[in-house]
């Protein structure tokens, strides 16, 4: 089973997905993609870090999000990519040719996959159209991953203010 699970921030879509995993039954492991390139960002790290269940494995990989995947991967075990679209942004400032290798190694890695997946991203698309290339940029591979990923998933969920909206599946 794969699970792609979108929302705004803090609309409870990684709660969700911490809930989703705890209850499973398996062997988890978190892959965060994160990085601490600010206090505020180590912050946030650290309080999702002490928020996990200590038996719980953490993978932090910011770029090779597949290659982190094929590794974890084991039958009846339970991985949690959080997040996307924090892996999405440190692609795009790696470069374009990163990006585009990255992104497919994911779409190609997904079918293969023998644990329960649960993906967790940001919904950015239903604002304004932002200012600056860089930015529009980003809210159309936000939205193009998204469909392709829901694609690849068995089921997708919407999350606002912590109210679960089921989308597929």
């Amino acid at each position: 089973m794969k699970t792609l699970i979108l929302g705004g921030a803090r609309s409870g879509k990684s709660r969700l997905a911490e809930q989703l995993a705890q209850g499973s039954g398996r062997a988890v492991t978190v892959i965060a993609t994160a990085q601490a390139l600010d206090d505020e960002m180590a912050a946030r790290i650290s309080a999702h870090r002490a928020a996990r269940p200590a038996h719980w494995r953490c993978i932090e990989e910011p770029l090779a999000l597949a290659a982190a995947l094929q590794a974890a991967d084991a039958p009846g075990a339970l991985l949690l990519v959080d997040c996307l679209t924090l892996w999405l942004s440190n692609l795009l400032q790696a470069g374009d040719e990163r990006c585009m290798v990255e992104r497919a190694a994911l779409l190609e890695t997904l079918p293969m996959l023998q644990a329960e997946l649960l993906l967790v991203g940001n919904e950015v698309g239903h604002g304004i159209v932002p200012l600056g290339a860089l930015n529009r940029r980003f809210v159309d591979e936000n939205g193009w991953l998204h469909q392709a990923l829901a694609e690849r998933c068995d089921a997708v969920r919407f999350v606002m203010a912590g109210c679960v909206l089921p989308l597929k599946g």
